[in-house]
């Protein structure tokens, strides 16, 4: 790796870990910081996965007494539709060309942008249209995690949402059962990209390190700033990244 790309990618993994503690949104610095530095959008993508993965289990970790209250069945049952889902998604991207991928990656970060932005009208438009959990909210749920195996970005906020529309209505354990349900998905990604080889190690492992550092100087920043401007920032940040990816599109 140049120098630059090393201070690129120290720079973007530990803004990640700042926006990941704050309210979310890092895949929007990793990820394009990866292609920038010459790594192909698979590999890329695979990459940023490896790069968030530890911060999963930090909000997974933290949010044991939450977990603790579920029905273990029901647990086990959505925790293995999400491994079927989030391994399929993977398999997905383990298929697919850079060139397919790079094409679809300007309207995936656009709309992970959307959700982000958009993420508590979408959280109440789905809790006005609540049910109760049938086999048709499993397949929901498969869907999202598919989602989640191909391309993470956005992927706590449409969990968040999908939650509520089964009528899940206390905060706190629907951010436990997002965390752990991230944490599952993200650790079969893993596997799985790191068993196709396509992850890019020594990039994993620097952004990984700087993630966490990130992460911990995230928490006081978190308290400190208002969370209409950080909102903003994260949506700004979502929507030049794509803005550049459609223009790298158009561009050819």
């Amino acid at each position: 790796m140049a120098f630059t790309d090393i201070i690129v990618l120290l720079l973007a993994a530990f803004g990640a870990g700042v926006l990941n503690t704050i309210a979310g949104g890092g895949t929007f610095l990793t990820f394009p910081a990866l292609v920038f530095t010459g790594i192909p959008p698979v590999a890329a993508n695979a990459t940023s996965a490896v790069a968030v993965f530890p911060g999963y289990l930090a909000g997974a970790l933290g949010f044991r007494r939450e977990l603790g209250v579920f029905d273990r069945g029901r647990l086990i049952r959505i925790c293995l539709i999400t491994l079927a889902g989030g391994a399929t998604g993977s398999g997905l991207l383990l298929i697919s060309s850079n060139d397919a991928f790079a094409a679809v990656v300007p309207f995936l970060l656009l709309a992970a942008t959307l959700a982000f932005l958009l993420g508590e009208r979408i959280r109440n438009f789905a809790a006005a249209h609540a049910r109760a959990v049938t086999p048709e909210g499993a397949l929901g749920l498969f869907a999202v995690s598919v989602y989640g195996g191909y391309f993470n970005g956005g992927l706590g906020i449409v969990l968040l949402a999908l939650f509520a529309l089964w009528g899940m209505t206390d905060l706190l354990s629907m951010n436990g059962l997002k965390n752990g349900l991230s944490f599952a998905l993200s650790a079969i990604s893993v596997a799985i990209f790191a068993l196709a080889g396509l992850v890019a190690w020594p990039q994993a492992l620097l952004m990984m390190l700087a993630a966490t550092v990130g992460g911990y100087v995230g928490a006081p920043l978190a308290r400190a700033l208002p969370k209409e401007a950080v909102r903003w920032l994260i949506a700004a940040i979502g929507f030049g990244m794509s803005g550049i990816f459609f223009w790298r599109l158009i561009s050819g």
